[in-house]
């Protein structure tokens, strides 16, 4: 019985992603660019923000309500029985996502945004994402399910996959659906590695992901204001020179790296 709520728990999570991914896209009222990617003239966006928001808030939930802590222990149990060997691929999928952006574009597949573009948005993305996640971990101080560390809530894995996952839909929603589709199945994983791992409760995971997923949509709505300061009016005329800092964040530790591109 506890392996059937598994994973009927663990399909549902997956469903509510791709319904999300696949719904968004076909939202034309939605779509975004750079004139009009603020949700303030979109009211229709609002929807985006069910999903993120709900995640998250179930996460916020757990932090005092008995029930999800019970829920969390079961989860947790339920998983760690029989497990000789642990996998360590989410230490590596949390990146996939955003790097098939990079990837896709190598290959011919052009996305929404230029390089310089989608780079300031992704800096933006991983720097809320990272002030967001880090801020949390420190004031809440949840101890790990392992019992290594108490900066367990939220989980920053499953927040830098679904960062990633939704910067790769937003920037290929408009060549394939199924692009945003592939990049919420991998972020999907890693959220459920993390726990199978023993390293984050299941409250953890989800608002890790729905941080993510805010950070991202966050990042495409300033994104206008940003270029402005950047490039200035006549941006699309003019050769592009950026210099950014972007967090980076793992379990070992965490820094800041500056960037300095060129776009003619």
């Amino acid at each position: 019985m506890k392996k059937a709520l598994i994973i009927i728990i663990g399909m549902q999570i997956l469903r509510l992603n791709l319904l999300s991914a696949q719904t968004t896209s076909k939202d034309i009222s939605c779509e975004m660019s750079y004139k009009t990617d603020s949700c303030s003239t979109h009211k229709n966006c609002l929807k985006q923000l069910i999903l993120p928001v709900t995640l998250t808030g179930i996460g916020f939930i757990g932090l005092e309500s008995d029930w999800m802590k019970y829920q969390n222990i079961e989860m947790r149990d339920e998983l760690q029985e029989n497990i000789d060997h642990r996998f360590s691929i989410d230490d590596f999928s949390q990146y996939a996502p955003m790097l098939s952006v990079y990837g896709l574009n190598l290959c011919g597949v052009k996305g929404k945004h230029n390089f310089v573009d989608r780079t300031v948005i992704l800096a933006t993305s991983a720097l809320i994402m990272g002030t967001v996640t880090n801020g949390l971990k420190c004031t809440t101080k949840v101890m790990r399910p392992d019992g290594s560390s108490r900066n367990s809530f939220p989980s920053g894995h499953t927040a830098m996959a679904f960062m990633g996952a939704e910067f790769l839909r937003m920037e290929y929603k408009d060549v394939s659906p199924w692009i945003g589709v592939a990049g919420y199945a991998v972020a999907t994983g890693t959220g459920f590695f993390r726990m199978y791992n023993n390293r984050h409760w299941l409250t953890d995971v989800l608002a890790g992901a729905g941080i993510g997923i805010l950070s991202t949509k966050a990042a495409y709505w300033i994104f206008p204001s940003i270029q402005k300061h950047l490039y200035g009016k006549n941006h699309k005329n003019k050769n592009k020179t950026a210099m950014m800092a972007s967090p980076f964040i793992s379990n070992e530790g965490k820094g800041l790296s500056f960037v300095l591109l060129f776009d003619k």
